[in-house]
């Protein structure tokens, strides 16, 4: 369970960040230079319903321990 930031409100987790207009999706990576490799995971979102806050999170954070 997140609680938002800003005002303290139980936030909705699970949400994706999707690009308009494209047919890919974010991932993140630990490596800016290559393509392919570094990758540490596709992030989500959770949306606080209160005031609106977006908080983008890891949810499997194994691959940042290395």
């Amino acid at each position: 369970m997140r609680n938002c930031l800003r005002c303290g409100t139980q936030m909705q987790e699970d949400c994706t960040v999707k690009v308009e207009g494209a047919g890919y999706g974010v991932v993140l990576s630990t490596e800016e230079s290559k393509i392919f490799s570094g990758r540490i995971g596709k992030p989500k979102v959770a949306i606080c319903p209160e005031c609106g806050e977006v908080s983008i999170y890891l949810e499997d954070v194994s691959k940042l321990k290395n």
